[in-house]
């Protein structure tokens, strides 16, 4: 199992606009193949920080959701409403497999 992070801060003013296209995503990844979760999480002290963890069966699945048409217009959506570009992180599962 892959797990891919991604911290994304979001302009105060984008906030509710940044949670629809996101909902969107979400939407859309979860009936991808191989996808095991995706969650979209909102920072409770700071509303403009939200926190994304994807689980996919593989490394090559993890990519391919990359290549996707929801998540390309996912990224080049919500870019402009960043505070600063968004930080992912990668990790292989060691429990659950």
């Amino acid at each position: 199992m892959i797990v891919t992070t991604v911290l994304v801060c979001v302009k105060p003013e984008h906030i509710n606009q940044f949670i629809e296209a996101t909902i969107q995503n979400h939407e859309a990844s979860v009936l991808e193949k191989g996808n095991l979760r995706f969650d979209v999480l909102h920072d409770s002290d700071d509303p403009g920080k939200f926190l994304l963890y994807e689980a996919y069966e593989s490394e090559e699945l993890a990519a391919a959701h990359k290549k996707t048409p929801h998540y390309l217009r996912w990224r080049e959506t919500v870019a402009p409403w960043m505070l600063k570009a968004r930080e992912a992180l990668s990790y292989k599962a060691i429990r659950p497999l």
